[in-house]
């Protein structure tokens, strides 16, 4: 009798650690969690940085004109009152240049 209660004892150790270690909602699933939430935790830095800099650019568009003037100049091409606009435009090696002679 007793040998079979250890033999029983025995198995369902067995098939326990089985289930802890080899299962699929054993600790396999625990570390696939575990890299999910590291995963998260890394898209979340990044887009709270994202976030820091876009609330900064808001902040500075609020407040400041330094940075409406900043953006009328390279997005749109503006000009401030009083400046002259130069265009400098280098030549093109695919295009001939007409002789002098």
């Amino acid at each position: 009798m007793l040998r079979v209660t250890v033999a029983i004892l025995v198995l369902a150790i067995l098939w326990m650690q089985y289930r802890l270690w080899l299962s699929r909602d054993g600790m396999q699933d625990v570390w696939r969690l575990q890299r999910a939430v590291a995963e998260q935790r890394e898209e979340n830095r990044i887009l709270r940085e994202r976030n820091a800099s876009l609330e900064a650019e808001v902040r500075d568009l609020k407040e400041g004109l330094e940075a409406v003037e900043e953006r009328a100049r390279t997005e749109l091409g503006m000009i401030g009152e009083g400046e002259t606009y130069y265009q400098v435009v280098e030549d093109r090696p695919d295009v001939e240049k007409p002789d002098k002679d």
